[in-house]
């Protein structure tokens, strides 16, 4: 068997050289959003609105981080409270979108049953519909279940995610079936080829929900589900805070920061399970 040569890509010096700078480019212009914001939060408040700005602080101050937290503890509510809400809505919730969304995809991707096109269908339609769409429905069906100002109230709805759903069933539909008729033979159950194989088959699909449910979850704010203050998350005590006017500019620029260190960071711990899940399941398009 003769070997394939590797075709020689015929690219100039020149044209790797511009190539690697216009990539550059590219990644300051997308990094300056968060330097500006990280920046500015570092700035005393005459440098704030100094015109015309400038990017870096000339005197790097955390006053604004201590007159942020100085401000939480004027409240009633304990920040640790707000704190404790918003964690336990973005664990439970990220924990169960993932769960909720690959038991879905692996009977839709690996059993046939009458009804499955017809389901996945369904599923890409309910891609096309933003969530405020839902936002009368869900409210009615959370206010009949009981889970009117509770968490769960905010964590149930995100179970079921079309997105999700898509992004895991795309990974699944690429296991050969042939690895789970064998491990079938073996003896393994519907749960064990679904725990011990096809999960960490598809585990840059999941990383990458986890990532998307994170980031929705970590933000949520003010919600039509929660009317009791000790129920609250962190985003919405911020936003209040901020919302007195200018004289807190200072603090705004560092609740800025805090909301999105949490993302970014998740972001950057799974970014190349990001970029396999988008080549495969096609959302680059």
């Amino acid at each position: 068997m003769m070997a394939r040569r590797r075709k020689k890509v015929n690219r100039s010096a020149f044209g790797n050289v511009m190539t690697v700078l216009f990539l550059i480019l590219v990644g300051i212009f997308m990094a300056l959003p968060l330097v500006f914001a990280i920046s500015a939060s570092l700035k005393p408040m005459e440098e704030v609105f100094r015109y015309p700005p400038t990017i870096f602080p000339q005197n790097p101050t955390s006053q604004n981080f201590s007159d942020l937290f100085v401000l939480m503890n004027t409240s009633w509510v304990p920040f640790s409270r707000y704190f404790f809400n918003t964690i336990f809505i973005t664990a439970v919730g990220t924990f169960g979108q993932i769960v909720c969304c690959s038991l879905c995809a692996f009977a839709l991707s690996l059993h046939k049953f009458p009804g499955n096109r017809f389901i996945t269908k369904m599923i890409e339609l309910a891609l096309m519909f933003n969530g405020t769409v839902l936002g009368i429905p869900t409210y009615m069906i959370m206010s009949s279940i009981g889970f009117v100002d509770t968490q769960w109230a905010v964590i149930v709805p995100v179970f079921a995610s079309a997105l999700g759903l898509h992004l895991i069933r795309s990974f699944m539909t690429q296991i050969p079936i042939s690895v789970v008729e064998a491990a079938r033979i073996d003896g393994a159950g519907h749960f064990r080829v679904f725990w011990s194989i096809v999960m960490p088959n598809v585990k840059s699909a999941w990383l990458t929900l986890m990532i998307f449910a994170v980031q929705g979850l970590w933000n949520t704010g003010a919600s039509l589900f929660i009317q009791s203050e000790s129920l609250k998350t962190l985003s919405y005590a911020l936003s209040q805070i901020v919302s007195v006017g200018i004289a807190r500019t200072g603090v705004a620029n560092a609740v800025s920061v805090i909301m999105m260190s949490v993302p970014i960071i998740m972001f950057i711990i799974s970014q190349s399970n990001i970029i396999e899940t988008m080549a495969t399941s096609g959302m680059k398009e």
